[in-house]
């Protein structure tokens, strides 16, 4: 089973394809991963990536097709894999298909207010671990390792509406492409607790 995870920021894609992976032994790729793997590997294409990011640009979608093609060849994505974070626009999806057999499109949907609270109630720790304000209860430290907990700078409501207006325009058309294939399955209410949407998803999978 080859499929893909979909959802606006703030919609769990993160904990849920950790879920999804162990539950039915899929290989979780994320395009963030695999370019940190080329970069720090100095491959030629982790090369021409880095060359881009370091000026502070894009990175083209030819290079990253290119990249996600080279990851689906290992052995390891041959049992059945997932992609998180690709593809991100109707291009990417077209090129996607010359090399690659996609068998579902998983979609989380999460009504915009609550994505907006979401984010910017996020905080994180150093170690991993992320936490939302309502329940801390006012604690300012990782229940985990104890360090002090901190807003990333681009968890405000500014930079969030930004990402979401992104999403809308190039990556939310993608539903509706995968719908014409009759290959998108929509986890209508995300807004539930992590274990709630996850049981939606193990419905859709079976």
């Amino acid at each position: 089973m080859n499929i893909i995870l979909l959802g606006a920021p703030g919609a769990g894609k993160g904990t849920q394809a950790s879920k999804i992976a162990s539950k039915y032994n899929l290989l979780h790729i994320s395009t963030g991963d695999i370019f940190r793997a080329n970069i720090k590997g100095g491959t030629e294409i982790g090369k021409l990536a880095k060359s881009y990011i370091d000026a502070g640009k894009l990175v083209p979608d030819e290079v990253t097709c290119k990249i996600v093609e080279d990851r689906l060849t290992w052995d390891d994505a041959k049992s059945g894999y997932m992609l998180d974070g690709f593809p991100r626009n109707l291009y990417q999806a077209q090129e996607l298909d010359k090399f690659a057999k996609i068998d579902l499109c998983l979609n989380i949907n999460v009504d915009e207010a609550l994505l907006m609270d979401r984010i910017c109630g996020r905080r994180v720790c150093s170690c991993g671990e992320s936490y939302h304000v309502s329940t801390l209860n006012g604690a300012t430290t990782c229940a985990k390792c104890g360090n002090e907990l901190y807003q990333r700078a681009d968890d405000n409501p500014e930079t969030v509406k930004a990402r979401l207006d992104t999403y809308n325009t190039q990556t939310a058309p993608l539903i509706d492409y995968y719908e014409k294939q009759g290959k998108l399955a929509c986890v209508t209410s995300g807004e539930g607790s992590p274990d709630e949407v996850f049981e939606q998803i193990k419905k859709i999978l079976g």
